[in-house]
């Protein structure tokens, strides 16, 4: 009997839980934008720190929520750091192809290898700040490793993943999301992945092939684009380690295909609403001149009338911003959803005596993401 009781129990694995309000996401996402509109953009750092802390404090693991810490004044603090560092670059290669025009085609192509590396090394420390700038249950995580070499490898990894028209590509996200994760800790917990290529492979092959199809023919590409978006989230969810604590995702390879085909509704419903509305814009200017439509349509006749350009740059900005509140509901909080409350955790109990380690990083590599639009959420 007492070896009996002296056998340990296997804990059941936790399950992630997200409690939070749709309504309440998207109100939050539709004032944003309104003010982004209004700051001109600026107010999108702020706006990118409510929605983090929306959605990290309403994921609950083990009943535990984690905490975002960052602050929009850091990401607009590290943007203008970036903008300090690239605006200068833009304006040499600027000054060059003014210089001599037949070295235009000749500069592009060391200025866009320049730019994939740097956004590279963004990619890298963006990372690290959204990870120092998270803590759960008072401890926070943290990186540390070198951004640049993160950049060589990725760079290096892309070489072949275009000589072997993306067959590479499975090892090549193993690769990098290896050493991502051995620089990644919880407290003094270390992170590992152990992920495979080759089992990213044989998932998404197929995918693969049906990729030139879905190039040409559009109603099939959501469908692959979103099957292969699901077997990538899968695949690196279940190869995440820290320590003993690891992560298994059932998330299926259908389980996101609705969520791009309603943002491509959306777009198409807001894109006709808009045409609509030009179209009214135009007859309404063509009825006000008392000329025909056609005339309407002028490019001098539009920029004759100031008050119509007016209009329908309105018109265009109110499109961008309702897009942007449709692609952050569905592809933002609503896919979050679906691929958190799909994994398990195993082994938890081996993070209970974690302790704090690690220093929080700057948010440079943010703004460069940012600044270079490679910027992840």
């Amino acid at each position: 009997m007492d070896q009996i009781n002296s056998v340990p129990r296997i804990q059941p694995p936790a399950r992630i839980h997200f409690s939070g309000d749709r309504g309440d996401f998207r109100r939050l996402v539709t004032r944003g934008a309104l003010l982004e509109l209004v700051t001109l953009g600026f107010y999108r750092f702020w706006l990118a720190t409510d929605m983090r802390r929306h959605l990290w404090s309403h994921t609950e693991i083990d009943r535990d929520a984690p905490e975002y810490t960052g602050t929009g004044r850091e990401l607009l603090i590290g943007f203008l750091f970036a903008l300090a560092i690239i605006a200068p670059i833009y304006l040499a290669y600027f000054l060059l192809t003014m210089e001599a025009e037949r070295l235009q085609a000749f500069a592009s192509f060391p200025l866009l290898a320049f730019f994939y590396v740097f956004g590279q090394f963004a990619i890298y420390r963006a990372r690290r700040y959204r990870l120092t700038r998270t803590a759960w249950r008072g401890v926070r995580f943290w990186m540390d490793g070198s951004g640049w070499v993160y950049a060589l490898r990725a760079s290096l990894w892309a070489i072949l993943v275009g000589l072997t028209l993306g067959l590479a590509l499975p090892w090549r996200e193993a690769s990098l999301e290896r050493y991502k994760m051995r620089h990644s800790y919880y407290g003094n917990l270390q992170g590992s992945f152990e992920g495979r290529g080759w089992e990213f492979f044989k998932r998404g092959w197929w995918l693969w092939l049906l990729a030139p199809i879905a190039f040409y023919v559009f109603p099939a590409a959501p469908f692959v684009y979103a099957a292969f978006k699901a077997v990538e989230w899968r695949w690196w969810l279940s190869g995440i380690r820290f320590g003993d604590v690891r992560l298994e995702s059932t998330l299926t390879r259908g389980a996101l295909i609705g969520l791009y085909w309603k943002v491509i509704g959306w777009g198409l419903l807001l894109g006709l609403v808009l045409s609509l509305y030009i179209g009214l814009c135009l007859a309404v200017a063509g009825g006000l001149n008392e000329g025909s439509l056609e005339n309407a349509f002028s490019g001098a006749q539009l920029f004759r009338s100031i008050p119509l350009l007016v209009l329908m740059v309105l018109g265009y900005l109110v499109f961008v911003l309702a897009m942007g509140v449709v692609a952050r509901v569905y592809l933002m909080r609503d896919l979050w959803v679906r691929v958190t409350e799909s994994v398990s955790v195993f082994n938890i109990e081996a993070a209970a005596d974690v302790l704090s380690a690690g220093e929080a990083a700057s948010a440079l590599g943010e703004g460069l993401a940012d600044g270079l639009d490679v910027a992840g959420f």
